[in-house]
């Protein structure tokens, strides 16, 4: 029995960390690195749910909504009150707005990958995974770029979750039985190097999950070249009178 409830301890372990990050962000700026720890933590958590459930024939209906639900709270409202926090409170209503629509879309990028059929090897719009792994990592940069800078980027990475643009699927990349006995010394480490490096940490996460949320506009504006460039022919094939 226990064995069966393990991909859903992981999930709610995922929202425990989402809202221990919501926690630590509103302590001050000063735990705002642990709070961004916190939610890359939950992404280990969350990458390892449906992967377990597979392995174990434990999928369900119910596992499946209670990863939704805890989606939105760590990699939608956790890295909102993080911006929220070091950025955006200086903006007054603004600020709150801004905040508001990224756990929104967030939320409406799940119900739509609950109800729609999908594209096998592909995600339609950025997971809200990694939208909101960064998010949490770049609040980090919050002395480096200025405010507008980084309020457009939260409202692009909301864009791009309700975007149909596809992205490449690594959840269903499956992981032999006998490794899974590594899986909590490998999560103890990254919370080991997480705790020891707490400002490299976020940090060096960031670099892959920007990487994958710029292929998305990078594979936009390839299509609207090949829109553009198919116009153009029929305009070209068309006899003048």
């Amino acid at each position: 029995m226990f064995v069966k409830s393990l991909p859903n301890i992981l999930t709610v372990s995922n929202l425990f960390l989402g809202i221990l990050a919501i926690i630590l962000a509103f302590q001050g700026e000063h735990y705002v690195d642990y709070a961004a720890i916190t939610v890359i933590i939950g992404m280990l958590a969350d990458g390892l749910d449906g992967r377990v459930a597979r392995m174990l024939n434990a999928q369900s209906e119910f596992g499946k909504e209670l990863d939704s639900l805890s989606d939105v709270i760590t990699f939608g409202v956790a890295p909102a009150f993080i911006m929220y926090v070091v950025v955006l409170q200086d903006l007054n209503m603004l600020g709150i707005i801004i905040t508001a629509i990224f756990p929104i879309c967030g939320a409406l990028r799940l119900a739509r990958f609950n109800v729609q059929a999908g594209v096998p090897g592909y995600f339609i719009g950025l997971p809200i995974t990694a939208a909101g792994g960064v998010l949490a990592t770049l609040a980090l940069y919050h002395q480096v770029f200025n405010v507008a800078l980084l309020a457009a980027s939260m409202l692009l990475l909301a864009f791009l979750m309700v975007s149909k643009i596809k992205y490449p699927n690594f959840k269903k990349v499956g992981i032999p039985k006998a490794a899974y006995w590594i899986t909590p010394i490998i999560i103890a480490i990254v919370v080991l190097v997480a705790i020891k490096y707490p400002e490299q940490f976020p940090k060096i996460v960031f670099l892959p999950l920007a990487v994958y949320a710029l292929y998305g506009i990078k594979k936009n504006i390839e299509i609207l070249i090949k829109k553009i460039r198919g116009r153009k022919k029929k305009e070209e094939s068309v006899p003048f009178e």
